[in-house]
């Protein structure tokens, strides 16, 4: 994964942001292997920042991180063959995303037992959900689209909408 440079180093108190705080941005190709290391490249950042969040929510935030990742891989590769994750941490939140050129819009489906595909979304938003935070689809101004969680660090706190 590349590091583009949008991460910023610990901000003065002046400014009354707290440390964590910040943007990074990695891109990865749309292969299989980018998965596992887009799960580990934004545990070892939340790690790094000293991002105060729970083990529950760090968990919940990688399995999100899994998920939209394979479907970008699974379904825009084609189209999109780079993947782009990004982490947004503020004081009482942090939202991931991941974007691709793909134009394709993706819903979640109603939950179907028999089916053993096609749940990513159902349970990304079932995580957001229960964590208090939000999640939604949006389409970029380049024709692709970045999907995105953002949950609050601590519950019942504030999540932000999309960017």
């Amino acid at each position: 994964m590349d590091d583009d440079g949008r991460g910023p180093g610990p901000l003065p108190p002046e400014t009354g942001k707290v440390p964590y705080e910040g943007v990074w941005r990695f891109t990865a190709a749309a292969v299989d292997a980018s998965v596992p290391q887009a799960r580990h490249a934004v545990r070892d950042l939340l790690a790094r920042q000293g991002v105060p969040a729970s083990d529950d929510l760090v968990q919940g935030l990688l399995l999100i991180v899994s998920e939209l990742v394979t479907n970008a891989v699974r379904h825009a590769a084609l189209l999109s063959p780079m993947l782009a994750v990004e982490v947004a941490v503020g004081a009482e939140w942090v939202r991931v995303s991941v974007e691709d050129d793909h134009p394709y819009r993706p819903t979640a489906l109603v939950a179907d037992h028999g089916q053993t595909g096609g749940r990513g979304l159902l349970l990304v938003r079932e995580i957001t959900q229960e964590a208090g935070g939000t999640c939604d689809v949006e389409h970029t101004a380049s024709g692709g689209k970045v999907i995105w969680a953002a949950l609050p660090l601590k519950p019942n706190g504030s999540a932000p909408g999309g960017s």
